[in-house]
């Protein structure tokens, strides 16, 4: 009698496992490139407000008409304020590309309150350190650029908006864009930390161009350490506070120094 011979069962293929690219962090070049266009987004968000404020004005429009729109307390405040959804975006598109979470790339997390003490302590003894240096040369303490867009603003109804604009919009703007993106990926770059500090600290000098030479040492130094604070931390919260306390001080010393209380 013949055996039965029992047809062989194939075992179901296991389900296919997607295959998830790895996160990655733009380098040196991918930094540099991704940064110019997050640097544009920032520009156009503000170069947006300052064209519709000058089509604006009535009668023809020409050179002297524009530069006093541009340098109004309103225009600066609005445009500041329109340049940190600009920033945003362009930050999201850039890393979202490399399958990074938007917080962690930027370093978004929490630090302890000790830390935002220290930050707030360093950042005076800096200050202090330039003003009196200031004082001993025969300086203004406080750059014309930021009484001129006070009185401005003050003029226009509009100075809680510039308050606003300076302490709240600009440092987070900022911030995400230096400490944030640029340290980040120059920091995994050859430069290391190091050099990411340093650099990032030249380009984020380099958006403050209104002011002197000797503001912009004193612009250059806050970067230095907002960078350390980003290195030692690794927390951008903790520099966009210390930023933000840096630009609020600048703005009541000026209303004080200019008598706009």
């Amino acid at each position: 009698m013949d055996s039965l011979e029992v047809p062989a069962v194939s075992a179901a293929p296991p389900p296919a496992i997607p295959i998830r690219r790895p996160a990655r962090i733009w380098k040196f070049w991918g930094t540099a490139l991704w940064g110019l266009f997050v640097f544009a987004g920032m520009f156009v968000g503000q170069i947006a407000v300052v064209a519709w404020f000058v089509l604006q004005q009535d009668g023809p429009i020409d050179v002297a008409a524009a530069i006093h729109v541009v340098g109004g307390g309103l225009t600066i405040s609005l445009s500041v304020i329109m340049g940190l959804p600009a920033v945003l975006a362009a930050l999201w598109l850039a890393i979202r590309i490399t399958r990074t979470p938007f917080a962690d790339y930027l370093a978004l997390r929490p630090t302890r309150w000790t830390n935002f003490l220290i930050g707030a302590v360093a950042l005076l003894v800096l200050v202090m350190g330039w003003d009196l240096l200031s004082r001993a040369m025969g300086r203004e303490v406080e750059p014309g650029f930021m009484g001129d867009v006070l009185k401005s603003a003050r003029a226009d109804g509009a100075l809680w908006l510039l308050v606003i604009a300076f302490t709240v919009a600009a440092p987070i703007s900022e911030e995400l864009f230096a400490r944030g993106f640029l340290y980040r990926g120059w920091s995994e770059s050859f430069l290391g930390p190091s050099g990411a500090i340093v650099l990032s600290s030249m380009v984020w000098t380099a958006l403050h161009l209104q002011y002197d030479w000797y503001f912009l040492g004193e612009v250059f130094s806050i970067g230095l350490l907002l960078g350390y604070l980003r290195y030692r931390t690794n927390s951008t919260w903790l520099t966009i506070f210390v930023h933000g306390l840096n630009n609020l001080a600048a703005v009541v010393q000026t209303i004080l120094l200019t008598g706009q209380s």
